[in-house]
């Protein structure tokens, strides 16, 4: 495709933005085409030179869409930070869908991933874009995870894995807002859900479950279910790749060392759910954590995350763990400039539509990923 950015990075003014930017400042050959694009040009002159690169700078704004329509126009591939993506993304996922350009995002948030699904997937498989959500944190550790446990299967049989999700951390503000916000808008949830099933083909002679369970011991941990975007996004990828088998189920926990751990969580997310519903509440919960407010480089350097994936199928059992460093940030801004330089440089599979990290990268991006420090390890491999 002939475009004058191979990249455009939305959004480059917020702290996410901006260690994507710098990510990409510091790991894009030097051949490589990218932009950095925001609605305040001053902001966005700082931000390139602290860089210290020599990239354009594109105004743009998400209440402009001829603003919106030429950064799409321009650009092979665009990644935006710009959030919550329910009040902001829609006009960025559409000029995309039009232009026939690549969209990266970072969204946790499934409402806006089922309505983009209705609104724009048609129109992206008509010109060729790739819309994929979710590309931080959010949930690549999870979809490439999972991809890389069933990998170690044997094939053609039914598939049952479940994920164990540990972690240290302050979350950012985005993802604050996203928590927040998405537990205000349950019916808008379950409608933009309904909605999605209702045009999404399913696979002939392939089942694909999300698997709720309940809260038990595994792995030396108190497994809590935990319902975020992510059992979502791994059972888009298994709906799109046969190579999950004939009978694909999920399951994804919190995993938790002690017990009053667990009870006490589970008694602030029912009180966070119950002020979320609340107009003055949900006002106050939402100005704890400002969005483009981040930690500094030293707290940062000391939060984690590890994800174990125990799957079974085929009389095998497979245990595998990604791990990596700080998750709301460092890692989250690192993935997803990984996939902005897998799409734009690597040998992938003929995608289109609204597809998964999975789907549309899959090992190749894992290669990335590991290369650029972010753990997939293979912890055992047996009968059952």
């Amino acid at each position: 495709m002939s475009r004058q950015y191979d990249v455009v990075v939305f959004g480059a003014t917020g702290f996410t933005g901006a260690l994507t930017a710098q990510y990409l400042a510091k790991n894009a050959p030097a051949e490589f085409r990218w932009a950095l694009a925001g609605r305040n040009r001053a902001k966005l002159e700082a931000v390139r030179e602290k860089l210290g690169v020599d990239v354009d700078l594109l105004i743009a704004d998400v209440e402009d869409p001829a603003s919106l329509k030429a950064v799409a126009e321009a650009a092979r591939i665009v990644v935006t930070t710009v959030g919550p993506y329910t009040r902001y993304g829609e006009p960025l996922v559409a000029a995309c869908a039009q232009a026939g350009t690549d969209y990266l995002d970072l969204t946790g948030e499934s409402e806006f991933v089922d309505r983009m699904y209705v609104g724009y997937h048609a129109k992206a498989v008509a010109t060729g874009a790739r819309i994929i959500h979710c590309c931080g944190f959010d949930s690549i550790p999870y979809d490439l995870g999972v991809q890389y446990t069933v990998e170690q299967l044997p094939k053609n049989v039914p598939i049952a894995v479940k994920g164990l999700i540990r972690g240290g951390g302050k979350p950012s503000g985005g993802t604050w807002e996203t928590v927040v916000t998405a537990l205000s808008r349950g019916k808008q949830h379950l409608e933009a859900h309904r909605a999605r099933r209702r045009v999404q083909p399913r696979p002939e002679g392939r089942s694909v479950k999300v698997v709720t369970g309940k809260i038990h011991r595994s792995q030396g941990f108190w497994a809590v279910p935990l319902p975020t975007v992510d059992p979502q996004v791994v059972a888009n990828s298994a709906l799109l790749l046969d190579d999950y088998g004939p009978d694909f189920r999920y399951s994804h926990f919190a995993a938790l060392k002690r017990l009053p751990t667990v009870v006490g969580g589970i008694a602030g997310i029912g009180l966070l759910a119950a002020a979320a519903q609340l107009p003055p509440a949900r006002k106050v919960l939402l100005k704890r954590i400002k969005a483009g407010d981040g930690p500094s480089e030293e707290r940062r350097a000391k939060s984690w995350f590890k994800a174990r994936f125990v799957g079974e199928g085929g009389g095998k059992r497979v245990i595998t763990e990604v791990s990596g460093g700080d998750p709301g940030y460092d890692e989250t801004a690192k993935m997803l400039a990984e996939c902005a330089l897998s799409l734009a440089l690597d040998t992938l599979p003929k995608t289109s539509g609204q597809v998964t990290t999975a789907v549309a990268m899959g090992p190749a991006l894992r290669r990335r990923l590991v290369a650029a420090g972010i753990g997939f390890e293979t912890l055992v491999i047996e009968d059952y």
